[in-house]
């Protein structure tokens, strides 16, 4: 089993935009080349021809049993009509998660314009995923995306489970303490690489991940994510398959985790009732 809890169907590759349906195509095909069952898609926090809003990811994703929606907010232009739709998503499940762009947006995420997103989060009981580190845009504003930020709304909102995305990249040590003190904090692998790993990259990434995991943070507070279309999934796949930590906690990281926290379930699952699934009912 493999969930990937982070990926994209954005244009940010092809200068000609492609239609959401191919995006989608391209989405599934890799995750059969790479026996990855289950993907989260987080949408964008704008909306452009090449990036689609959540309702039209929603709609075309609606029918498919392995992929669920992570819906994007902007903190720059989110409304309360935004906010009632996507409400109304996370009610009837094909919304099961919240997602903040700070960096790529002038944004710390302790701002009190954001209580109303970490309210409907916890009055959901869904995860909030939140961008950090280093940006794919070379405009971002890394000030604002710094992992240490998001320590202070994990002490304010106990009651809301926080995602450290790309593991606060390059503030490794820093996303490993917020992990580590907060226990409504986790952090996901996603976005380390444009593309593949290089051999020496993949060399550094495994001893930071095996340190963060041997003598830091708790295994079951990290997530497989690849980020794809940004980073590659078979290059990720096979990062993980080196990775020399035990199997039980490969496991954790590969499907366990994402399972538990975003309630992913057999009755929203591709996978027979006697599926790895039953670890969580």
């Amino acid at each position: 089993m493999i969930i990937d809890c982070h990926t994209h169907i954005n244009n940010y590759h092809n200068e000609d935009v492609e239609s959401l349906q191919a995006c989608l195509d391209e989405l599934q095909l890799n995750m059969r080349r790479n026996r990855v069952d289950i993907a989260l898609v987080l949408t964008s926090y704008k909306v452009t021809p090449g990036r689609p809003s959540t309702r039209d990811v929603v709609m075309a994703t609606r029918d498919l049993k392995n992929i669920f929606v992570v819906a994007g907010i902007s903190y720059s232009h989110y409304t309360q009509d935004d906010l009632r739709e996507v409400a109304e998503f996370l009610k009837d499940g094909s919304v099961l998660g919240l997602k903040l762009y700070p960096g790529y947006e002038p944004f710390y995420p302790n701002d009190t314009k954001l209580d109303p997103v970490y309210q409907l989060a916890a009055e959901a009981k869904v995860p909030v995923m939140i961008h950090s580190g280093d940006t794919f845009t070379p405009k971002g504003k890394v000030k604002f995306s710094h992992p240490l930020h998001i320590d202070e709304v994990a002490v304010d909102h106990p009651e809301v489970n926080f995602v450290i995305c790309h593991l606060g990249n390059p503030w490794f040590r820093d996303c490993m303490e917020v992990v580590y003190k907060n226990k409504n904090a986790y952090t996901d692998i996603s976005g380390l690489v444009l593309g593949n790993f290089s051999d020496r990259f993949e060399q550094f990434m495994s001893k930071q991940l095996q340190e963060m995991i041997l003598f830091g943070v708790e295994p079951g507070k990290v997530l497989f994510g690849t980020d794809w279309p940004i980073s590659s999934m078979e290059s990720y796949i096979e990062f993980m398959d080196e990775l020399k930590i035990p199997e039980k906690e490969k496991r954790k990281i590969m499907f366990e985790n994402s399972a538990e926290l975003f309630k992913l379930s057999p009755a929203n699952s591709p996978l027979n009732s006697g599926s790895i699934f039953n670890t969580f009912r």
